[in-house]
């Protein structure tokens, strides 16, 4: 039986809704960008990827007419490399990064993206278990990867399929992936 917190849950879930990234969108990208990061990214480097960048795909995650998340990766050949992900602050421990993660993996999987892969810092726990969750490995570490703290990076990928990907999500709707 679903616990009343995950039918809940699931029903904000279900009223999420993920589209492309937009220049206009930037203003509230880059609020939830500076609450996440330490070293957050320049609006310009953010104008870059959309603008220049014929491999980068951005995404933002929207609720009741607010962008609450983002996620940023570069596709190349049929690998996805996730260059940021973050949740507004106040929207954060609801799962909603992985419903923006799910949705994003869904569609570049109809694209025929078959891995992705991923830095995260080694201190970043919260962000490993749903890492983790979501069918990545630890495949490796960068040492003394982020430049602001010389801190270590695992390096972490993960195999795509539609089934698998569309199973987790269904899983996360339901109340059962937490």
């Amino acid at each position: 039986m679903m616990s009343e917190a995950g039918y809940e849950g699931s029903v904000l879930l279900r009223r999420g809704t993920v589209r492309r990234m937009r220049e206009r969108d930037l203003k509230y990208v880059m609020k939830i960008e500076e609450q996440a990061y330490a070293t957050p990214w320049s609006r310009q480097s953010f104008k870059t990827e959309l603008r220049e960048n014929e491999y980068a795909r951005y995404y933002v995650l929207g609720y009741e007419k607010e962008i609450i998340g983002y996620m940023g990766l570069w596709f190349i050949l049929d690998e996805g490399h996730i260059t940021n992900v973050a949740v507004a602050e106040a929207h954060r421990g609801r799962g909603w990064g992985k419903y923006l993660m799910l949705t994003v993996m869904e569609e570049l999987c109809a694209q025929g993206m078959d891995r992705m892969t991923l830095e995260v810092r080694v201190s970043n726990q919260a962000a490993l278990r749903i890492y983790e969750q979501l069918g990545f490995l630890e495949a490796g570490l960068r040492k003394a990867y982020y430049s602001d703290t010389q801190e270590n990076a695992l390096i972490m990928w993960a195999e795509l399929d539609d089934q698998s990907v569309a199973c987790k999500k269904d899983a996360l709707l339901l109340g059962h992936l937490r």
